[in-house]
């Protein structure tokens, strides 16, 4: 019989990405969807459809996509945070939702709580986002029958 236990350490590591995914969101904007500023040239088949092919007009399309599904992100993120209690909550937003990248010393010194509480607090918010976002781990485990 298999049975399926939650895997600890892969689903911190899904949530650490998802963290730090959210991260990149808040500070970069792809090269890909800016508006090339030197001309470009290729080949392009002649059409008979009278639509007007503009590489600006593709851009701005993925860029208003791609900001959609960013917001879109970002919004599960904070739904996620929010179901967190007042000091994981806490925790988690200086240690991963602010532009600078603070060490785990320097958080939990700030929150003045200890080391270890702050190790214990953080690996329960990491199940919890894990749930609201779906992207908790699982292993199989064989079990005599």
């Amino acid at each position: 019989m298999v049975k399926y236990k939650l895997d600890g350490e892969k689903t911190k590591e899904a949530v650490e990405a998802a963290l730090e995914k959210y991260r990149m969101y808040m500070l970069t904007v792809p090269d890909e969807f800016l508006p090339r500023v030197t001309q470009t040239y290729s080949l392009v088949p002649p059409s008979q459809t009278n639509a007007f092919h503009s590489s600006t007009e593709d851009i701005a399309v993925k860029r208003a996509d791609f900001d959609r599904e960013k917001y879109k992100y970002m919004e599960k993120i904070h739904r996620a945070v929010n179901r967190l209690t007042k000091l994981q909550r806490e925790l988690i937003v200086k240690r991963y939702m602010t532009f600078e990248e603070p060490r785990d010393c320097d958080v939990y010194n700030d929150m003045c709580i200890s080391e270890s509480k702050y190790y214990r607090e953080r690996e329960k918010a990491f199940y919890k986002i894990a749930f609201a976002l779906g992207i908790e781990v699982y292993k199989e485990e064989e079990t005599p029958v």
